[in-house]
């Protein structure tokens, strides 16, 4: 069979339920719909971290954060100092001597190509076998005036961000028409993250949500739970007027990058190149927008959140002719499944096959084939000292440094409103899964590299963890100080 090229497209932040396809009939993705109808979604995939950059690691690893040592949004060793207020401007590659999937493409002939966010450390210089480079200069910021890295050095685009990406994409693609092997392209977009002022987005993607969206597809006026210490007031939609702009910015930065998405797929469909091409959609990590009363990720809270919107990706996979079109798949998939996915899929050797990565190719749910009985019954996350494990009906989630744990029967409240947790009836469910889960990280954490007992409370990492860190701070811990303050 003919290795398929593979475009593989990422958003930042972007709630599984933010799709139309999804059932979210307020917010406009023609595209997403488009690539949906052509392909399967999966509408319980999940992160392996509620936060940026250790998913995106995940991703490319295959491994779990306390396999790869990225645990938190990456606040410093990206770039210069100017755009890295706690760093001091060295350049830090996180994921050193750790193969990613790109590497054992590209050893399998592909030509790899990535436009847009990064994020993963030292994103002056080219890793991971990326042979074309184009990246954002760091996480996330403004997306009129956002720093890119051009031929290694910082410069500000004066451009729509969500556009340039796509540009510089379409560039890559152009390069590949005459091409006699097989390419990969990340196309790693920074919608829909913060900001979402008017003055960021499309005037009249903004005007069209402001003016005319009532917003009924987000809940509104739901409370933290009582267990929150603390939550992320900037992202907090603090009255109604600042809920309307947040949810306009927001709708707006993914209907901009749903009609970018479209520019991508009309030129493969332009060049006949549909049929031979991979579609993947997916994103880093969930996001709460008013759900149970938070704005943001897994970090929106402290003690850090493992909601279902914060934990749940959209994911979507489309290529016609090999993968059934119109489908909907329910199977419980993670991000640490994705890699032997791939490569499978594409017909690439899987070096780190039995070498204890927890992931489990889910490649022939993609093309449509029966499910094994053995495959994709349960998940786990973590974030720092918070893990989680997700059955068809049951999540569990520990919290072993600050409490409170939580257990939720997802079948009977999928809402998580009422925690079971210490609950006497439900003892034996809550001892029988959390026995699952730590049997489960003690066969697969590197021991060096373990977040559970790191300090980290979502406000960034600055540098390499555990006993990488030669005695440096490797966690930012703002937000603790001023919660123990409070």
């Amino acid at each position: 069979m003919q290795a398929p090229n593979i475009i593989f497209i990422l958003s930042d932040d972007h709630g599984p339920w933010a799709m139309g396809c999804a059932g979210n009939r307020e917010l406009e993705t023609p595209n997403l719909d488009r690539l949906a109808a052509t392909g399967t979604r999966f509408d319980h995939f999940f992160c392996t971290s509620p936060v940026c950059s250790p998913a995106r690691a995940s991703l490319l690893t295959g491994r779990i954060p306390s396999q790869h040592g990225v645990h938190d949004w990456l606040r410093a060793g990206d770039t210069i100092a100017k755009y890295e207020p706690l760093g001091d401007g060295t350049r830090i590659e996180y994921l050193a001597g750790m193969p990613g999937y790109t590497d054992y493409l590209a050893e399998a002939g592909y030509t790899c190509g990535l436009s847009g966010k990064w994020h993963l450390g030292d994103s002056h210089r080219s890793q991971k076998s990326f042979s074309f480079w184009a990246p954002h200069a760091k996480g996330g910021g403004p997306y009129i005036g956002a720093p890119m890295i051009r031929d290694g050095e910082v410069y500000e685009e004066s451009r729509y961000v969500t556009d340039v990406i796509t540009d510089n994409a379409l560039k890559f693609l152009e390069g590949q028409k005459e091409g006699n092997s097989p390419f990969y392209l990340s196309v790693n977009y920074t919608a829909p993250h913060s900001p979402w002022a008017r003055d960021q987005h499309p005037t009249e993607l903004f005007d069209q949500y402001y003016n005319n969206c009532p917003f009924e597809s987000v809940p509104d006026g739901l409370k933290p739970p009582e267990w929150v210490k603390f939550v992320s007031m900037p992202k907090q939609a603090k009255d109604p007027e600042e809920r309307r702009i947040a949810l306009s910015g927001y709708y707006a930065s993914i209907t901009a990058m749903d009609q970018n998405i479209g520019r991508l797929l009309d030129w493969l469909e332009a060049h006949q190149m549909r049929e031979n091409t991979l579609v993947v959609f997916s994103g880093d990590n969930g996001m709460h927008m008013g759900h149970h009363g938070l704005f943001g990720k897994g970090n929106a809270s402290l003690p850090m959140n493992m909601f279902e919107e914060a934990v749940k990706v959209p994911f979507i996979a489309s290529q016609p002719g090999r993968i059934p079109q119109g489908v909907l798949n329910t199977d419980l998939v993670s991000q640490y499944d994705f890699m032997p996915t791939l490569l499978e899929y594409s017909g690439v050797d899987n070096p780190t096959a039995g070498e204890g990565l927890p992931g489990v190719s889910f490649a022939g749910a993609l093309e449509g084939k029966p499910k094994e009985k053995h495959d994709h019954l349960v998940v786990y996350d973590e974030y720092g000292p918070v893990r989680m494990v997700r059955t068809e009906d049951w999540k569990y989630v520990h919290r072993y440094t600050t409490g409170p744990n939580e257990l939720y029967h997802l079948k009977d409240d999928p809402s998580e409103t009422e925690n079971l947790a210490g609950n006497p009836e439900y003892a034996a469910r809550e001892k029988e899964l959390r026995g699952c889960l730590e049997d489960w990280f003690e066969k697969h954490v590197n021991p060096e590299l373990d977040g559970r007992d790191e300090n980290i409370c979502g406000d960034g990492q600055l540098g390499l963890c555990s006993s990488r860190s030669q005695g440096k701070k490797a966690f930012a811990t703002g937000r603790l100080e001023q919660a123990k303050a409070d």
